[in-house]
């Protein structure tokens, strides 16, 4: 690297990473699934697609369908500290 680059940076550098590749993540699954998006230039002309299968395959992802059957908590041990009684 170079001379600016202190270990104090580093958490900082590796938190922008993580972050800048969630966005390019992102960006490139809307690109290339999401059915919205027209790079062919056959579905270009058409006004509206008839696409209702594809668009809930779209919204239907693995990840969504993951946390659906989890309980909706984030630290779990931190809820059940606090909602205890003493």
């Amino acid at each position: 690297m170079g001379r600016w680059v202190k270990p104090e940076v580093y958490p900082l550098m590796a938190a922008m990473s993580f972050v800048t590749g969630m966005c390019l993540f992102q960006l490139t699954r809307n690109v290339i699934l999401n059915p919205d998006v027209r790079i062919n230039k056959a579905h270009r002309t058409t006004a509206v697609l008839e696409n209702e299968e594809e668009g809930w395959k779209y919204r239907e992802h693995n990840l969504r369908k993951f946390l659906r059957t989890r309980p909706p908590e984030v630290m779990p041990s931190v809820n059940r500290f606090f909602s205890e009684d003493k």
